[in-house]
């Protein structure tokens, strides 16, 4: 082999130095889609990336090892701060925009005319109102001030329960939501949770957010569930209900079969969408 041709390969062939770097900017590019989505998926970032799922697997397990994302079958999640983790509103209507928008289609089809509709607050619902738009008479009870404040223009009769303002979730609590809900019924709840484990059931971070929502949940014929599919598998501070309390679930098809096939079992109805 000519000399030549020797120093041409030592060219081609990456230092130590290079090879570290690109590893260090990959990693952290996966970092930033995490903080930003939430979420990441080994095949989506496998084939945006244009590298193997096993390299990808251990870049998310290098990052959990550093504490900065908390690994899960298939992906990663953001870093979570615990059962009292309770991000603002703001911060939640930035999450998961297109799966929001999707679940919020299939709970309006759930819906008829005339019908008495309850929404639980949280940036789900805030769509499932929007949504609700399409029709033309609906009674809607709502504990979250955004939502009232979305459906003013629409012909529908709004009713605020009243109550403290929680400003992280612009939501209403406390004794005097909890009697107004005592005095009320409707035909369906659309309740968001911020966690839902199989076992325990549905959960929030906030105590007083946990009494109304099983206030709505008593009042209502038909409860369903609206989140998407990182939501499953986590606890929040205080339960509101176990899932025996739950009829319907609407999520993402990024759920985990497993998960769908335990609630089936325990009569929930699951819809992917």
């Amino acid at each position: 082999m000519s000399r030549k041709l020797v120093e041409m390969e030592a060219v081609q062939v990456p230092s130590p130095e290079r090879s570290q770097m690109l590893i260090d900017e990959r990693r952290q590019h996966i970092l930033s889609l995490i903080h930003n989505h939430g979420r990441v998926l080994v095949g989506e970032l496998s084939r945006d990336l244009g590298i193997s799922q096993i390299t990808i697997r251990k870049d998310l397990e290098y990052l959990q090892s550093k504490g900065l994302v908390q690994r899960t079958h298939g992906g990663a999640l953001r870093l979570q701060s615990g059962a009292l983790f309770d991000p603002s509103l703001q911060e939640k209507q930035k999450q998961h925009s297109q799966e929001k928008q999707r679940i919020a289609a299939a709970a309006a089809e759930m819906v008829e005319e005339g019908q008495c509709v309850m929404l639980d607050s949280g940036t789900t619902t805030a769509a499932v109102a929007q949504a609700l738009k399409r029709f033309s008479q609906l009674t809607v009870i709502t504990n979250a001030v955004n939502i009232g404040a979305e459906l003013a223009s629409t012909n529908f009769e709004v009713i605020l329960i009243g109550g403290t303002l929680r400003k992280n979730s612009f939501s209403l609590v406390g004794p005097l939501a909890e009697d107004v809900l005592d005095e009320m019924h409707a035909d369906i709840l659309f309740l968001g949770v911020d966690g839902f484990d199989t076992e325990i059931g549905v959960t929030t971070p906030n105590f007083l957010e946990s009494r109304v929502n099983r206030a709505m949940v008593k009042a209502a014929r038909q409860v369903v569930a609206v989140c998407d599919s990182t939501k499953f598998g986590r606890r929040s501070l205080s339960r509101i209900v176990p899932v025996s309390a739950i009829h319907c679930v609407i999520t993402d098809r990024n759920l985990p079969a497993e998960t769908a096939e335990t609630l089936r079992a325990q009569n929930v109805e699951v819809v992917l969408v």
